[in-house]
């Protein structure tokens, strides 16, 4: 049977990619830092994904087990595995390159000269790619050739919203039954693998940025501005006309640049955004703004959901009117339970907003749309008071 480790027991873990390796006949082994977690996985052995949708379904999940991330079952899980995926958030990754490498060490000295490939499941522009780097330099010589023999570092994209969950069983997870995992086949090592959602692409950077373009951005634009107008989650801000009207010709402008940055069908596009909004709308997924804003500075970053697209589309003479509020309702996020948020509101309290504008966008004070930026910025604050 074969064997993955997944780092991250959290609801994209467990609902998203670790029920997918699961239901393709795989042992998975969750690795995380939350002991009561991985204690109830080793003692139930069991949970339930509840797919939320217009029609409703439910997987038992029971082939599983867990070890601590950084504990001393770790560097033997991923000796004896076959694939290793990650949900953890991009901050959290090169904290895991160590266990990484002295697996990949221990697997040189065990003689294991069969194929794994690591696959990092992430919100962000090729995670994997860097957790390489990292796993690298931990490497000498001969284990970075070793490496290089055996062991494939395949960057991806993945779509699925996966809320948080609310059920008497902590261990149950929701997701929506929309979904997309594009695998980039050139770095991907050995003979592919039938994976129930997984899809190998060749054009891997059109589809991370139509996802960043689109859901990412529309996702954040829609929570920010949720935020502000004193909504919960994403299906009362959606719902809301201001809020839903602006989401929306936001995601049409954005399209528009990934049609000129990737020669997309534009039909075919429109449709694709058209199907991205109407996933918003979904009833049962109860997504709380304050999650889908969490971490404003790295949402804010020139290469993430908010910026790149703004730049791209506007680089290519297409108007970014709707656009622009995403970065300016950012600014604006205030949750006090978010490190990120807490950082950001006191760099605007001490500096003010344009220093905090310059350090997370990337955006210089004389571009043009660092000022069109502040001037909306300027005006959600009037409108909320």
């Amino acid at each position: 049977m074969k064997q993955a480790v997944m780092f991250g027991a959290g609801n994209i873990g467990r609902g998203f990619i670790g029920a997918l390796l699961e239901r393709s006949g795989w042992h998975v082994t969750f690795a995380d830092v939350v002991e009561p977690l991985l204690n109830a996985i080793n003692t139930d052995k069991h949970y339930t994904v509840h797919i939320l949708d217009q029609v409703c379904d439910n997987w038992e999940i029971e082939n599983i087990s867990a070890v601590s991330s950084i504990g001393p079952d770790i560097v033997p899980a991923i000796a004896s595995c076959d694939l290793v995926t990650t949900a953890v958030g991009p901050v959290v990754i090169p904290r895991i390159a160590k266990p990484i490498a002295e697996g990949i060490k221990a697997r040189m000295a065990a003689g294991n000269k069969s194929i794994m490939n690591i696959v990092c499941c992430e919100n962000g522009i090729r995670v994997t790619s860097k957790l390489k780097a990292d796993v690298m330099a931990l490497l000498n010589e001969a284990e970075t050739a070793f490496a290089d023999e055996c062991i494939g570092f395949a960057d991806c994209a993945v779509d699925r919203i996966c809320p948080k969950p609310s059920y008497d069983n902590p261990l149950d997870a929701a997701v929506e039954q929309y979904m997309e995992w594009d695998v980039e086949r050139s770095a991907w090592k050995g003979e592919p693998l039938e994976i129930m959602g997984m899809t190998y692409v060749d054009n891997l950077m059109a589809c991370l940025e139509r996802k960043l373009f689109t859901l990412n951005s529309g996702h954040a634009i829609c929570a920010y501005l949720g935020a502000l107008r004193g909504r919960e989650t994403i299906l009362e801000s959606i719902q809301d006309p201001v809020v839903g009207d602006i989401v929306h010709a936001a995601m049409r402008e954005s399209g528009e640049g990934l049609i000129k940055e990737f020669s997309f069908d534009p039909e075919a596009h429109h449709a694709y955004v058209e199907r991205i909004f109407s996933r918003f709308h979904n009833p049962h997924l109860k997504d709380e703004v304050s999650r889908v804003g969490r971490e404003p500075i790295r949402k804010l970053s020139p290469m993430d959901r908010l910026i790149k697209p703004l730049t791209t589309t506007y680089n290519y003479g297409l108007p970014v009117d709707h656009m622009i509020f995403g970065a300016a309702a950012a600014l604006h996020f205030n949750c006090p339970e978010d490190s990120q948020s807490v950082e950001m509101n006191e760099k605007i309290q001490a500096e003010g907003v344009s220093a905090a504008l310059a350090a997370y966008s990337g955006l210089q004070a004389d571009h043009p749309l660092f000022g069109r930026i502040l001037d909306v910025y300027r005006a959600l604050a009037v409108a909320k008071r």
